[in-house]
């Protein structure tokens, strides 16, 4: 996979982002290495990932339409089986599914601490958790259908209650 200066990536867990340079940098005493540069469009923060590795860290292409159309399958879905876990195991679980970067694993994340919700009261760790699940998915189904935002929020609503 090779990205161009201006293509949208997205890095687990951090979102999608605009590859702003491709670098060759010196790493150590090694020989020079090909970076990619990466801005997260939600907060700015600057990743340079080096192009070597980009598939081992889960750098990955936006969605396309029909992955758009199986993540909202997934948030369709309300019959989880979902055997009950002490809150941590639940926790690294779903932290685990977040960091994979993948919109589906992050898609079932998020139907599933909705479901939780509507039973119990979530703990700080996952409200922040569902927090950070939704946004990753909505920014990504955003950029994945050319569409704002808020578009996306009110689109999902119909699916799910954010």
């Amino acid at each position: 996979m090779n990205f161009k200066v201006g293509d949208m990536a997205v890095y687990p867990a951090q979102g999608v982002g605009v590859i702003q340079a491709i670098e060759n940098r010196q790493v150590g005493e090694s020989a020079k290495e090909v970076f990619y540069v990466l801005r997260i469009l939600d907060t700015g923060v600057v990743i340079r990932i080096p192009r070597s590795n980009a598939v081992q860290v889960g750098l990955r292409c936006v969605m396309d339409t029909g992955a758009v159309t199986s993540v909202y399958k997934i948030l369709k879905v309300r019959e989880v089986e979902d055997e009950p876990k002490p809150w941590n195991r639940r926790y690294r679980q779903y932290m685990d599914k977040l960091k994979s970067g993948s919109p589906y694993e992050i898609a079932e994340v998020l139907r599933n601490l909705l479901l939780l919700k509507a039973d119990k009261v979530l703990s700080f760790g996952e409200r922040k958790m569902l927090d950070t699940a939704r946004a990753l998915l909505v920014k990504e189904i955003s950029v994945a259908r050319d569409m704002p935002v808020e578009a996306v929020e009110a689109d999902l609503r119909r699916f799910i209650n954010l």
